[in-house]
């Protein structure tokens, strides 16, 4: 028995694991970009939506200025009505 093994083999070990070295990389490095593109359309979706709630917050109706007239509104008309008579 030898105490080294023949250098053939070590040479393909050695290009095996850089073989599979370099696959790992690659499909670490798909997973990375996978994650950065998911993450930009989360914030392309988060930046979209707060649009949509801003444009909706803007157009809804000012309830309590509209409660505040409707009671105006009705008081003068029961001081038209009490005068009236």
């Amino acid at each position: 028995m030898t105490a080294h093994p023949e250098p053939d083999l070590v040479t393909a070990d050695l290009a095996e694991l850089r073989r599979l070295l370099d696959v790992r990389t690659a499909r670490v490095d798909g997973q990375l970009a996978l994650l950065a593109q998911r993450s930009e359309q989360k914030e392309r979706d988060a930046d979209e939506l707060q649009a949509r709630v801003t444009r909706l917050e803007s157009t809804r109706w000012p309830l309590p200025s509209l409660a505040a007239l409707t009671g105006l509104a009705a008081l003068v008309v029961a001081l038209w009505q009490a005068m009236g008579r």
